[in-house]
């Protein structure tokens, strides 16, 4: 008889761990490459979407710790009635990203300039039309049904939003100018260099010369400034030697076809803006009116403000995709969303986190009323879960602000 063979049936298969510790590693391998690429872009998005933001949460900052009908007009005159506006001149800027993008990429790199002065004219003229809600805003709230006295303040205060209204018509086309050339350092730096100036002035107009209110608004209006003049200095000053020839008339042609544009590409970037800056008007027919407009409007900044994160990975997502997809890499593309999403929600967790831990704290930076803190704690769950999700939808929705 033949002895049983000793060799077992199934040979143990000792390479598929080392190869899937392999795989483990490479695939490790490429996400830190993928992350170092990403970072090189989110970084100064980031930075430029933070510390523009920041320079109206300094001013509502201030403005909360000086009382509660002051904070709450301001939400109002800045919220709604420069919201409303901002969002109508987004839209209508939203045209140039896609032209100065396609001039850019066909190497006619004049008409970036011809496309960017056009923007200004465009702009202005949109800017002026606008004007009148800024000064009769006190008649425009009364005639709705605010309270008097909330509307009084809130028309006194949107008067001196008027410089950052026309400052934004010349600040959303330069950014987009220089965006669509790859300066996205520029935009970050001006942005940095005004915040902290505006942290100063801010704290010497309102604690040391005592002007309140106005002095907060005003040192806003110096900052948006600052950054307007910091990047048409970079922008005619010799920055970009291709795109910027010199003022020229071909800016004064083709208004219509600029408008045509904008309308199309703009209405969804205006109903976006709008919608949930109706709550905070809306709130103000509430019972206890002020209260309930801080406390709404506390948690619309800081929504605001970490929001501007997950921007930053949009334009980011955008231009990583452009480049794998550029290189034929649908694999590439696919991969770059990916880790640009999983960062974004990882970040969007550990905000959810700190929103819940300190549910009860979380609005001292803008006030020490302990009614609109107890208001802003009864909204922490909300917000908590409004930043969590809001770390996914806008990097997928491809649509940067």
């Amino acid at each position: 008889m033949e002895e049983p063979s000793r060799a077992p049936l199934l040979q143990p298969r000792g390479g598929d761990g080392s190869a899937r510790k392999g795989r483990a590693r490479r695939v490790a391998l490429e996400w830190l490459v993928e992350s170092k690429k990403l970072w090189q872009i989110v970084g100064p998005a980031i930075l430029q979407r933070i510390a523009l933001y920041g320079i109206n949460v300094v001013s509502q900052a201030f403005i909360g710790h000086i009382g509660d009908l002051e904070l709450a007009a301001f939400s109002i005159a800045a919220t709604v009635v420069a919201g409303f506006n901002f969002g109508f001149l987004l839209g209508m800027a939203s045209a140039l990203e896609t032209l100065c993008g396609q001039a850019f990429g066909a190497k006619k790199h004049h008409m970036l300039g011809v496309y960017l002065q056009r923007s200004w004219i465009v702009l202005f003229i949109f800017a002026a039309a606008l004007t009148p809600t800024y000064i009769f805003m006190e008649e425009l709230l009364l005639l709705i049904g605010q309270s008097p006295e909330l509307s009084r303040l809130a028309g006194q205060m949107s008067i001196w939003l008027l410089p950052q209204h026309f400052a934004m018509a010349m600040l959303l086309p330069l950014t987009r100018f220089l965006q669509s050339q790859l300066k996205n350092w520029v935009t970050a730096v001006t942005a940095g260099a005004a915040l902290a100036v505006h942290v100063v002035v801010t704290y010497l107009l309102v604690h040391v010369f005592n002007f309140g209110i106005v002095g907060a608004v005003a040192a806003a209006d110096l900052s948006w400034w600052l950054v307007v003049l910091g990047q048409l200095f970079y922008v005619v000053g010799g920055g970009c030697p291709l795109s910027w020839k010199g003022f020229s008339m071909e800016a004064f042609s083709d208004f219509w076809e600029f408008i045509k544009l904008s309308s199309a590409s703009g209405v969804m970037l205006c109903l976006e803006n709008w919608y949930y800056r109706l709550l905070v008007l809306l709130t103000g027919y509430l019972k206890n009116a002020e209260i309930a407009v801080d406390a709404l409007s506390i948690c619309q900044t800081i929504n605001g403000w970490e929001l501007m994160i997950p921007f930053g990975f949009l334009a980011a997502t955008g231009v990583r995709v452009a480049n794998e997809l550029g290189a034929g890499s649908g694999k590439g593309a696919r991969f770059a969303i990916v880790v640009s999403i999983t960062t974004s929600v990882v970040i969007g967790l550990v905000f959810w986190c700190l929103i819940l831990y300190f549910d009860d704290k979380i609005a001292l930076i803008f006030t020490t009323s302990k009614v609109v803190l107890d208001a802003v704690h009864d909204l922490s769950v909300l917000l908590a879960f409004t930043i969590l999700l809001n770390s996914v939808q806008p990097v997928l929705s491809g649509k940067p602000l």
